[in-house]
Order: C-alpha cells, then sequence, then structure tokens
C-alpha cells in the first residue's frame, strides 16, 4: 500500500519537482519557526529541513512528511533570502564571478518522529555579470523570494557559468537523494 506523502513546504518550485518524478502528495505547511541550535551553520539546512517535518508530522499522523531548507554558502557564510532590493544586489554582488555551495537539508518524518536527515551539495558558479546585468534582475523582482537572491530555474540561469552536482538540489529537492531516501525506508512513491 502506498503512504500518504505530505510536502512540509508551500514553495511552488518543490511541488513543481515532486509533480515532475511522479509523486502523489498533497501540501501542508508548517508554520515553526526555524531557529536551528547548531553553531555550525553548514548544519542549518538539514536542522531547518527537520524543524519543519517534525512540525508537519505532528500534524499529520501516519502520513510520510517531507522536510527540505536550501541555503546558499559563499566562503562558509549562509546567505539567505534577501530582506530588500538593495540587500538582494549586494549579495548577488558577492557572488558575481565566483563559486559557491548550495546545500539543501532533507528530512523525512512519520508521527512525529525522524526517521532520516541529510544534506545534498552542489558547487555553483556565476559568470562575471556586469552590474547592470544583476540590477536588471534585482528589479526583475525575481530574486526576493530566494536563498542566495537568485533562482537557477528562472531569469537567475543568465547569471550562472556552470554548476558541480544536482541541479535540481539548487532549485530546492534533490530528486535523487530524496528517492534514494524514500526506498530505504521502504516508503513506494
Amino acid at each position: 500500500m502506498k503512504s500518504q506523502i505530505v510536502l512540509g513546504s508551500g514553495s511552488p518550485r518543490r511541488s513543481e519537482i515532486l509533480k515532475l518524478i511522479g509523486v502523489d502528495f498533497r501540501v501542508v505547511v508548517s508554520n515553526e519557526d526555524e531557529n536551528p541550535k547548531s553553531t555550525n551553520p553548514l548544519e542549518f539546512p538539514r536542522e531547518n529541513a527537520t524543524i519543519k517535518a517534525l512540525a508537519v508530522s505532528r500534524m499529520e499522523r501516519g502520513a510520510v512528511v517531507l522536510g527540505f531548507d536550501t541555503l546558499v554558502f559563499l566562503d562558509g557564510v549562509p546567505l539567505g533570502k534577501p530582506k530588500s532590493e538593495a540587500d538582494a544586489l549586494d549579495m548577488l554582488s558577492k557572488l558575481n564571478g565566483r563559486g559557491h555551495k548550495v546545500i539543501t537539508g532533507v528530512a523525512i518524518a512519520r508521527d512525529g518522529k525522524l526517521l532520516a536527515a541529510s544534506e545534498e551539495e552542489t558547487e555553483v558558479v556565476f559568470r562575471n555579470n556586469t552590474l547592470q546585468e544583476l540590477q536588471e534582475y534585482v528589479n526583475s523582482r525575481d530574486p526576493m523570494d530566494k536563498a542566495g537572491a537568485y533562482g537557477i530555474q528562472t531569469a537567475g540561469a543568465r547569471l550562472i557559468q556552470g554548476i558541480n552536482g544536482c541541479y535540481y538540489n539548487v532549485v530546492g529537492l534533490p530528486v535523487a537523494r530524496t528517492l534514494q531516501m524514500l526506498s530505504d525506508l521502504k516508503v513506494e512513491v
């Protein structure tokens, strides 16, 4: 019997990816505050994904709950979502012409118990964009709801020279890792 799968995220990008790979799911958004306890920022994505998955699991008895959290790291420092257009331009300027890491935490919970958690890491390299190109992208408002102030799946693709690793991880849901974890847990999708 197939397990009921719940995506503990309101991200339209994550929903699109799950639909793309044929996962039958429904969405329940966690309103839990993401306050990781670790002193190591590289652990924040895993902790935040766990917080989301467990919060939704407490509401959705018997369901398999998927939690994700994606952060961009430049020189080990996390870049979250920009707070303003000036913040977005500052982030993009720092990333410009450089490589950085995108890490997504993946957590799967059932009945309030954490069944698995892991991270996926992808290296992204920005090309040398002009200040005008960066400002035009910021003006589009696209970067405002994205970690690191860019979306690889949208017009932000223009800023990128290349990637090493999982493309879908950069979008916010590492497909192979998620499917492997579900398979390891004997969850049919």
